[in-house]
């Protein structure tokens, strides 16, 4: 796992959208190759979705030979209410870029039978080659997708009663009123997202801080359910520093110390300008490797650059 810490909201979405890019151009996607991508819904990558579509518009990445799998729609509501997951997807990305109508998949949740849709899924990702990587957000009680507290870590597809703070805080995109967030909703398992060859998170805001504190500097617990990325050979996390106040220091300065040495400036410094401005930290400063972190096989990371990654399934050496 590796933990990027970024000022704000605003440049650790920049960097996940300029390393999605990156990803994407570097793999090259054809036809016959397409590239997989899985994607979340919610106010974290919103601003992702309108830097990819700002890249699309101004000529600097074609996402027609990219094939989408979303996380997760709830049930019970039409495709087209406003606050599906469906009408989320394409008022911000999908409308904004020339990804085809056939490359798209989103569960549906109005499905007669929920069970098969969900098992269809499943194998709708095999069948186009799994997932090369998935973006996701962690809501405040660890959950990934909707794979709430005390989820199966091997679970799969499937069909799953929302907790009551999950609802809470979905109230806000439907006017406040608790009473018209659906209870229940379809959603990739825990499983599924591991499967990815890659996943990329992002953790922004207070409210996220326990949560990463957990999925970082705890164990892997199905109550925290993000914390299954512990065990992901090629997984990051992109958070902002508000994300990170309940971590301890030695933890934050031991994932700065990895990012200044190597492969994140680097990365960064392909990024078009704007976004670079947006992403880029304070400058960098002589990092204390004996005080920040253990040192070791972690450290060949210096040795990586984004032009080296067109042979690796990731970008991270495996953990």
């Amino acid at each position: 796992m590796r933990l990027i810490i970024r000022p704000d909201d605003k440049s650790s979405c920049a960097y996940v959208a300029g390393y999605i890019l990156d990803r994407i151009r570097t793999f090259e996607p054809t036809l016959e190759k397409p590239f997989v991508l899985g994607l979340p819904t919610g106010s974290s990558p919103t601003a992702v979705y309108e830097i990819l579509a700002s890249e699309y518009k101004a000529g600097r990445i074609s996402f027609e030979n990219v094939i989408t799998f979303n996380m997760d729609e709830y049930i019970g509501i039409p495709q087209n209410h406003p606050q599906s997951y469906h009408s989320f997807m394409f008022k911000h990305f999908f409308s904004h870029v020339n990804i085809k109508p056939e490359n798209l998949h989103i569960l549906d949740g109005n499905a007669p039978n929920l069970d098969e849709e969900c098992t269809q899924y499943e194998a709708k990702i095999k069948a186009a080659g799994g997932i090369e990587l998935f973006l996701g957000g962690v809501g405040p009680d660890g959950h990934i997708a909707f794979n709430e507290p005390g989820s199966s870590l091997a679970s799969r597809t499937r069909v799953k009663t929302l907790a009551m703070d999950t609802i809470r805080a979905n109230a806000r995109f439907f006017g406040g009123d608790v009473s018209k967030v659906p209870q229940m909703a379809l959603t990739v398992g825990v499983q599924t997202v591991m499967e990815a060859k890659e996943v990329v998170i992002i953790a922004n805001g207070a409210s996220k801080a326990v949560a990463l504190q957990k999925t970082v500097e705890g164990g892997v617990n199905h109550m925290w359910t993000l914390s299954c990325l512990q065990l992901h050979p090629y997984s990051m996390i992109v958070a902002d520093e508000d994300a990170s106040l309940e971590l301890q220091v030695k933890t934050v300065k031991y994932f700065k110390s990895i990012e200044k040495v190597g492969l994140g400036r680097g990365f960064e410094q392909k990024l078009p300008l704007k976004l670079r401005t947006w992403s880029l930290a304070s400058p960098p400063r002589t990092p204390d490797l004996k005080s920040s972190g253990p040192t070791g096989a972690d450290d060949h990371v210096v040795e990586l650059t984004p032009d080296s990654m067109s042979s690796r399934i990731g970008p991270w050496p495996q953990t």
